[in-house]
């Protein structure tokens, strides 16, 4: 190996962890922008929607939705499993042709409320997530589980947008870098989950 080529090599293993760090140490901050007592409030409603046996919807777009389903496969399974109360949990990223036939069809902003439609009643538990807080969907879903008297929650970043302010209950993480809004969103979820689990 050349001299010129270890120099480059060298240079980018200081530049990678130098970049680890600053990121680790941004995300930390990050995490300590997350609100607990709303953490604790939503698995208070997580709880009930369990015990009363309401169906739960869960949706967002892009790696929130792959948040949604990573959450909702936890609840299903590792929250449920061999357990007498059990979560009635779905989530609506995962139908990939009716979103699809929507999207083709009607509009891409209703592939989530038309789903909701479907299934959603009073007193169930609708949880949207979004870093920017201002995606079409989730907002029109939002304002129809809403009307219908259900219970809801939205995972936000920045400012929370408008989604933030039209959920009865927000978790945001105050944040303006998308990659640690979206971590911070996972580790809320997996505090929803691992309460569940471990206890």
């Amino acid at each position: 190996m050349g001299s010129t080529q270890a120099e480059t090599l060298a240079s980018a293993q200081t530049s990678g962890l130098n970049f680890a760090l600053q990121y680790k140490a941004k995300l930390l901050n990050a995490l300590d922008t997350i609100d607990t007592e709303a953490v604790a409030r939503a698995i208070e409603i997580l709880t009930k929607a369990r015990d009363t046996n309401r169906h739960i919807f869960v949706c967002g777009n892009g790696g929130s939705a792959s948040t949604a389903s990573h959450f909702v496969c936890d609840m299903v399974k590792g929250a449920s499993y061999n357990r007498k109360a059990r979560f009635r949990i779905m989530a609506l990223t995962d139908s990939l042709p009716t979103i699809t036939a929507y999207s083709n069809d009607v509009s891409y902003d209703c592939v989530f409320a038309e789903q909701l439609k479907n299934f959603a009643e009073p007193g169930d538990v609708f949880m949207a997530i979004s870093g920017s807080g201002n995606s079409a969907n989730v907002i029109c879903a939002m304002e129809y589980a809403n009307s219908i008297g259900c219970q809801t929650i939205a995972l936000t970043g920045r400012d929370g947008g408008k989604l933030g302010p039209m959920a009865k209950l927000q978790i945001r993480v105050a944040e303006p870098h998308m990659g640690r809004i979206e971590d911070g969103h996972m580790i809320v979820c997996h505090m929803f989950c691992y309460y569940f689990m471990e206890n």
